[in-house]
């Protein structure tokens, strides 16, 4: 149904009947015969332009009360309803105007302020807009649509929303924007894709087939895609550096097709570029798999593999061994990873400046010492449910880890006052602190954190015995502190 109102509001922008319509309307008598074949002539030959011309996107739902028929509507809504899908039109079609045919005298209509604005400052508005509204100003009119089509304007397409048809928006989209190059795209860096149920492995291989210059792919929550789709897109685009396909449950591991690995020369190797990967929520990625994607994405500096519930030690073991470059590390609630997995983390030493461990429960301060020990220079450690974490492990930490600005050790039971102490007298740069449900902390600890640690911007007590005048005693001496907590006296 989409595909049929897009055709037909195509043929809008080209017939000859509209335009001579439009004419006749402005004009107080009724042309020759001769004036209309003149017209129609004319008519002609916009149509013949038009064709030539490939149509732009409009992202839009066919349902909308503003599209009837596919014809535009003065009266027509923003709101979103049904179904969303690609549809395609012309540019706006211009007056003609031939000397033969009078046009009745109508009062100049005033110019709209926007209009007087000079093209530069145009497209800088324009780019403020996501890909859906910049396609539908692409419809306002002919000075609008070329405006809209600036390749300035087209480094980034993003599409969002579980109902829209992505598949084909991506194939309309580059098909435009392939109009100067045919099929290649140069100017498309990046693609956002969030939460759309509906993009497929159709839709990457055309995004893999048209955008080769392509450095930032996220289809966070696009579980129909699959490895196939996601090794087109890595062999095809070898400028790629961000990928994020968290959610994607289907997505196993990142390679290289089996033709691009024969096509490279051993020089290069089977390297991979990206140097961002977030495999959150990829149930199904195992030791294998991300042995795979550590000898081929060597350049790594973020990986995330939160949730990731089958990994175990031997996994990271792999990826030390392939990735020294990581910076930031995530394998919360990977609940298989121990202190073996830590040990062999913290050889990436000084290079790792965040990492997550948050409710890995096989953790405990042996784990901590290695990290501490090694990894000098950690400024983030989220170690929230590790609940055999003890006040040794953070003095430990506290000791060697001095430039750390921001802790999560909530829900670590046995974690004091004590531990505490030694964290305020060593980490003075401390800006965010996480104590949620730590059972052994008082007002004492906390009083001794304001007093050592001005810088403090976040402080979270939830659930903790804490009085009203250690909250107070906080906000005094960190002023620019939020302070989350479940003390209703304090306010």
């Amino acid at each position: 149904m989409g595909a049929n109102n897009g055709k037909q509001y195509g043929s809008e922008g080209k017939g000859s009947s509209s335009i001579s319509s439009d004419v006749s309307s402005s004009t107080d008598h009724t042309p020759t015969k001769a004036q209309k074949n003149v017209a129609t002539s004319e008519d002609s030959d916009l149509s013949m332009r038009t064709l030539s011309t490939p149509s732009p996107a409009l992202i839009c739902p066919p349902n909308l009360p503003g599209f009837q028929n596919g014809r535009g509507s003065s009266t027509s809504s923003s709101s979103i309803t049904g179904e969303t899908v690609a549809m395609v039109h012309s540019p706006p079609p211009t007056r003609l105007t031939h000397p033969l045919i009078r046009l009745a005298s109508r009062p100049q209509k005033e110019q709209a302020s926007i209009d007087r604005l000079p093209d530069h400052s145009m497209v800088q508005i324009f780019s403020f807009l996501p890909t859906n509204q910049l396609c539908r100003c692409a419809r306002v009119c002919r000075r609008w649509y070329n405006l809209a089509w600036d390749p300035r304007l087209w480094r980034t397409i993003r599409l969002t929303g579980e109902t829209i048809n992505v598949d084909r928006a991506l194939k309309v989209l580059t098909r435009r924007l392939c109009q100067d190059t045919p099929n290649v795209c140069l100017m498309l860096e990046t693609v956002t894709v969030s939460g759309c149920r509906r993009l497929t492995d159709r839709g990457l291989y055309t995004i893999a087939q048209c955008c080769p210059e392509l450095r930032r792919l996220e289809v966070s929550g696009c579980y129909n895609i699959s490895n196939e789709a996601v090794f087109d897109v890595v062999s095809l685009c070898p400028n790629l550096e961000h990928l994020d396909v968290s959610g994607c449950s289907k997505v196993t591991c990142i390679s290289l097709t089996r033709e691009a690995s024969i096509k490279l020369s051993p020089l290069h190797g089977k390297q991979i570029s990206i140097r961002y990967l977030d495999m959150t929520d990829c149930f199904v990625l195992e030791d294998e798999g991300l042995h795979t994607i550590a000898a081929h994405c060597t350049q790594l500096t973020h990986l995330y593999l939160r949730r990731c519930v089958r990994l175990t030690d031997e996994g990271l073991r792999y990826l030390v061994i392939y990735c020294a470059s990581i910076k930031e590390l995530s394998v919360s609630d990977c609940r298989f990873v121990s202190d073996f997995g830590l040990r062999e983390i913290a050889k990436l030493e000084s290079r790792l400046r965040y990492l997550s461990i948050a409710h890995c429960g096989r953790i405990t301060d042996v784990g901590i010492r290695y990290v501490a020990k090694y990894c000098s220079k950690l400024r983030y450690l989220n170690a929230r449910g590790c609940e055999g974490i003890t006040d040794h492990g953070v003095e430990y930490l506290a000791k060697n880890c001095t430039k750390l600005k921001s802790l999560d050790i909530g829900k670590c039971p046995l974690v004091s006052d004590t531990g505490l102490e030694c964290l305020a007298l060593n980490c003075f740069n401390l800006k965010r602190l996480s104590l949620k449900s730590c059972e052994s902390i008082t007002g004492q600890g906390l009083q001794i954190v304001a007093a050592n640690c001005f810088d403090l911007q976040t402080l979270n007590v939830q659930d903790c015995e804490v009085s009203v005048e250690a909250l107070r005693f906080v906000k005094r001496h960190c002023k620019r502190c939020v302070i989350e907590h479940t003390n209703p006296a304090f306010f």
